[in-house]
């Protein structure tokens, strides 16, 4: 059965995705006014939707939005709900409709504290607030009893203590702590005795090192600025979800984007009250799928936001040919022959040590309570069951088990599961009884009980940090054998894509998931599209590319210090200068210094190694005010062009026409260079986009190629939806050994090349597209065609849509 959003209820044929912002030192801002002046292009575009970032009130200066602190009314700071009712004024005028990002899983609680009233209460007055079901807080930790932690201090409180002060009016007393102010709850200010009033809250403030150990509330993996919300409770829903389905049910807003579902105490009962709260809307959610991984039959959505079309776009390209060549070049420069998942399994290990300790505290308590019913599990050591529960987390494979608190789960879920155990009891055999003491209380195998049933939630809520901050923040900038592979749902360690292989992934989106959206860029990206479609390449050239980057090395010899950098990261700087060039020397230093310290070997986050970061930015200024080097790395970026511009052109193509609701990041519709966030929020030159659109003709260079094609396919897909949504859909064309074909209902045929270094090189020889019967044009070109030669096929353009003789284009 596919899913589908309710009859009668809307469906993007595709979106727009824009990142809202008040403005900033760094940034002119882009509101609800911006939005709106952009709308008339985004129609001539061809997009169906426009797809805003969250909308609610966020932190003052948020530059993302979501770190919401007041549900109950829309972002002041991006023009309130007079400037969001002008925005959907202007979309209807167009023929637009709005899609809305949704943040259900957390709010910001940074200061001022009381700028988010629920927290502000529970901090006021703790357990008996009555916002206190909204925070998964343990009141009853062994460290804080009674207490929320509050770890905003730069050092211990006997430290600090002189830099505090008791603030506010006498009715309403606080405590400022620079620009945190917190509540003093009523009656309990200690005149002239700062420390004992501190003694006498309902929180304990503390140095911020501190939550890595001992934090007792749920964050957004490990931001401790980002609290967990219960959306569980129905109460909470309704006020955190209000202001949102008051604009779904009026129709202002026509479909939704559910950010970070795995963090939810029951995904598929959140979903299944959004389907009932909204008549059952076109909904998406972010959902992180691993290679293999389906998303859960039951979730009442239309689909993911399409991280794993991404990748299975990415595949296509790589040329398995290079993987030997690029992996000798990786182990030779930095001396590491550890396989992927080796470098996976080394950095989730020290995430659960270093970064979400509390967490493991916390379930570890929870497993403890879940096992003193039982007389055969009640002796138990704290310490020998922590191990186990790090070593389960740390051998878990995807973001999330689905498994109920009465033990219902699909079997895949259960699969995740066991597979965990197993494999955790094969690396630390010394603990297999208890690690299978973990199994037995994730699969809801225990005694029932409180404790048991939270054992089951938290575990799977602890599952899905330990996924991103090990593997996309951490392994992800440590293993660099080919960093095009490097992004969100990803697998570094697989190298590429079969065509069987994808088409057989879209005929099961086609049958299962055809509304699902689709994406080559988002805002989490680790790398643009264009990025990755140069990087790819490397891939396809892999011995020029080994010998020029040892010949780099060797120019940049003299721009080395002792401190840095490490070939690593000389090995992601190298790949970074040729999939982002041409990039100054601020953008590369900035990536620099993030991608290091989320690789958390010389330098971090939580403890910056000043000499290493400085000698990373000296030698990275340095290379690029070497004209030798950048003179040949400019050439060599020069030589790979032709295929760039091919394979920017085919992943873009193949993502509007594949199935599911093609979504374009914010300015992706040119060639777009950025790294990741911030990189890839900065302001979009919409003016020049205007100009090109209304100009012609659009097939000169990348940028132009790149407006036309993506301008004519969504045309095409505005003009005709059901043969790109309709389930069953999808049917793969026979191509040869270096191209991609696939038609959409029988009318629209794509086109593309999967080895572009090869063809723009050598050429097509005698491939040729198997062309259903009938007659076809190449919309791109606007030539009928005349036969499936490839070499024909893609002369004047290096992909192809064609379109069947009389179907109305």
């Amino acid at each position: 059965m596919p899913h589908l959003p309710s009859a009668g209820k809307p469906v993007p044929v595709s979106t727009y995705r824009v990142q809202l912002r008040p403005p900033a030192s760094d940034h002119p801002g882009f509101d609800f006014t911006d939005a709106a002046a952009i709308v008339p292009y985004l129609a001539s575009l061809g997009v169906s939707h426009l797809y805003c970032s969250p909308i609610l009130q966020a932190t003052p200066g948020s530059a993302h939005g979501y770190d919401v602190v007041d549900h109950s009314r829309i972002n002041d700071e991006l023009g309130g709900q007079t400037g969001f009712d002008a925005l959907v004024a202007s979309c209807r005028s167009a023929g637009l409709g709005l899609v809305v990002d949704v943040v259900p899983n957390h709010m910001s609680i940074a200061e001022p504290e009381s700028q988010n009233a629920q927290w502000w209460s529970v901090l006021r007055d703790g357990p008996a607030s009555p916002y206190a079901e909204w925070f998964d807080i343990d009141w009853a930790t062994r460290d804080n009893p009674g207490k929320v932690l509050v770890p905003i201090l730069g050092g211990p409180l006997d430290e600090v203590l002189d830099q505090l002060e008791v603030a506010g009016s006498p009715e309403e007393p606080t405590i400022r702590y620079y620009e945190h102010v917190l509540p003093i709850a009523p009656g309990t200010l200690v005149a002239g005795d700062l420390a004992a009033t501190l003694g006498r809250q309902h929180y304990r403030l503390c140095h911020w090192k501190v939550a890595t150990k001992e934090l007792n509330y749920r964050r957004f993996f490990d931001v401790t600025t980002l609290a967990g919300v219960r959306v569980e409770v129905p109460g909470v829903f309704d006020a955190t979800h209000d202001i949102v389905l008051e604009q779904v049910r009026s129709g202002a807003i026509e479909g939704l984007r559910i950010d970070h579902p795995d963090g939810l105490a029951d995904p598929s009962g959140y979903l299944d009250r959004l389907a009932d709260a909204t008549g059952g809307r076109w909904v998406a959610v972010e959902k992180i799928l691993e290679p293999d991984e389906r998303l859960p039959d039951s979730w009442a959505c239309a689909g993911t936001t399409g991280y794993d079309a991404m990748n299975h776009v990415l595949g296509l390209f790589v040329d398995p040919a290079g993987e030997h060549p690029l992996t000798d070049l990786w182990e030779s420069v930095t001396g590491s022959s550890s396989p992927y998942d080796d470098v996976v399994l080394e950095a989730k290990r020290q995430v659960v040590a270093d970064v979400l300790g509390a967490e493991v505290n916390r379930l570890t308590d929870v497993a403890l309570a879940a096992c003193a019913p039982d007389p055969s599990l009640r002796d138990t050591s704290r310490s020998a069951l922590r191990e186990a529960v790090a070593e389960v987390l740390v051998a878990f494979d995807v973001y999330r088990a689905y498994v109920s608190t009465d033990g219902r789960a699909a079997e895949e879920a259960l699969a995740h599961v066991v597979g965990a155990v197993q494999r955790a009891s094969a690396r630390r055999p010394d603990r297999a009884a208890e690690i299978e003491i973990v199994g037995r209380l994730a699969l809801a195998q225990a005694p029932p009980g409180p404790a048991a049933a939270e054992f089951i939630i938290r575990f799977q809520q602890t599952c899905g940090p330990v996924m991103a901050k090990g593997v996309e923040d951490t392994a992800f900038y440590r293993y660099l054998r080919l960093t095009a592979l490097n992004e969100v749902g990803g697998d570094p360690g697989r190298f590429g894509t079969s065509v069987q292989d994808f088409h057989k992934a879209c005929v099961e989106m086609s049958e299962q998931w055809p509304a699902a959206m689709t994406a080559l860029s988002t805002h989490d990206t680790k790398r643009s599209e264009d990025v990755r479609a140069r990087l790819v390449l490397l891939s396809q050239c892999a011995a020029d590319w080994s010998e020029v980057v040892r010949r780099w090395s060797a120019l940049a010899a003299p721009h080395r210090q002792s401190a840095g950098p490490d070939a690593v990261t000389e090995q992601l700087m190298w790949q970074t200068l040729v999939g982002a060039w041409p990039i100054d020397a601020d953008r590369l230093v900035g990536y620099l210094q993030k991608a290091t310290r989320e690789a958390k070997a010389r330098t971090s986050w939580l403890a910056p190694d000043e000499e290493f970061e400085t000698a990373v930015a000296c030698f990275a200024r340095a290379v690029l005010g070497d004209a030798e080097i950048t003179s040949d790395i400019a050439s060599f970026v020069a030589s790979l062009a032709p295929a760039w511009h091919a394979t920017s052109l085919a992943q873009k193509l193949v993502q509007l026409t594949m199935p599911g609701v093609a979504d374009t990041y914010q300015g992706t519709e040119l060639l777009d260079l950025s790294l990741v966030d911030p990189d890839n929020r900065r302001p979009v030159d919409y003016a020049r986009r205007r100009d090109l659109l209304s100009a012609a003709p659009l097939d000169q260079d990348l940028d132009t190629a790149k407006l036309h094609m993506v301008r004519t396919a969504l045309r095409l897909r505005r003009e005709h939806p059901d043969w790109f949504l309709m389930p069953g859909t999808y049917e793969p064309v026979a191509a040869g050994p270096r191209a991609l074909a696939f038609s959409r209902m029988g009318q629209v045929v794509t086109v593309i090349p999967t080895r572009a270094a090869s063809t723009c090189a050598e050429g097509w020889g005698e491939e040729a597209v198997a062309l259903p019967p009938g007659r076809w044009h190449n919309v791109l070109t606007h030539e009928p065609v005349r036969d499936g030669r490839l070499a024909g096929l893609l002369h004047g353009f290096p992909v192809a849509l064609l379109v069947r003789a009389g179907a109305d284009a």
